[in-house]
């Protein structure tokens, strides 16, 4: 399969993968659903790597716990705010990695003193600031508000465990061992969390069924987009990947009859401009540099 049609299929399976986030927030909380969802890849990824003959065995194991932290909380945030606000919207905030990535290049320029900081850049991160404001504005009331928060910290956290995947990238680890160690550190939160601030929920045929297809889905797509990065361009794929929003958008409507407005779709615009041009910046800068962030689902 071509990598534009990894990523095309990739991007729709995370999309209807929230969908079935959304209906099983009525069953369980985000934290159990981030538990079974982590135990259902660490059982794939396993299978996987013994089929390949590939060991599970790392000799990085801090760097995996740092990735693995970062990318739970991050996807802690984001089935929070999917089970809270309209799927398109809790979807775009997510995507909001690529804005934050730029952000964050800035800072580091700023801290190191280097004397030029890239005001393409810096367009790039107002415009997808401005972008967040007019998706938030129409869709959230002020009970909302922690929910959009919430969304939008998810994002930022998927930007700081790209950086710790391209880490792992370079120190030699192979992308099945980084995404099985990923569902074990949700495995192990989740169940924290569960027991620690919640209640373990019993199941039922539909409840049961949508979790399956939370870790099937995720997982699925998690391995796709990973070859999709792996074999195609980066800028391509980049772009393509913004059609989870599109999906996740025509979804909300059919499905849950989000509210359509002529501001969010501005706003969604907006941010997918921003998260272009940050990537095109970044690929310029860093031509060599052919790894991306996973989303992290």
């Amino acid at each position: 399969m071509s990598a534009p049609l990894l990523m095309i299929c990739a991007t729709f399976l995370f999309a209807t993968m929230g969908v079935c986030v959304k209906l099983a927030s009525a069953h369980y909380d985000a934290s159990e659903i981030v538990m079974y969802r982590g135990l259902i890849g660490v059982l794939m990824m396993a299978a996987l790597c013994r089929w390949q003959g590939q060991t599970l065995r790392t000799r990085v194991p801090a760097m995996h716990f740092w990735r693995s932290l970062s990318g739970v909380l991050a996807l802690s945030l984001w089935f929070y705010s999917i089970g809270k606000l309209p799927l398109a919207t809790a979807m775009t905030l997510n995507y909001m990695s690529s804005v934050w990535m730029a952000l964050f290049l800035i800072g580091g320029a700023v801290m190191l003193g280097s004397a030029r900081v890239d005001g393409r850049l810096v367009g790039a991160v107002l415009l997808g600031f401005v972008g967040v404001a007019l998706v938030l504005r129409p869709t959230l009331d002020q009970q909302q508000l922690w929910h959009g928060l919430a969304g939008l910290l998810s994002g930022m956290l998927s930007a700081l465990a790209y950086l710790q995947v391209t880490s792992l990238g370079r120190a030699g680890e192979p992308e099945d061992r980084i995404v099985f160690y990923f569902s074990l550190g949700g495995v192990l939160a989740g169940a924290l969390g569960t027991l620690g601030f919640g209640e373990l929920h019993a199941h039922s045929l539909e409840g049961a069924a949508l979790l399956l297809a939370v870790g099937l889905l995720a997982t699925a797509a998690q391995l796709m987009m990973t070859r999709a990065y792996g074999r195609g361009s980066t800028l391509v794929n980049a772009s393509l990947q913004y059609l989870g929003i599109v999906f996740s958008f025509i979804y909300g409507a059919l499905l849950f009859r989000d509210a359509i407005t002529w501001t969010a779709l501005a706003g969604m615009t907006l941010i997918i401009a921003a998260g272009l041009a940050a990537t095109v910046r970044r690929a310029r800068s860093t031509p060599k540099d052919r790894q991306h962030s996973v989303t992290e689902s």
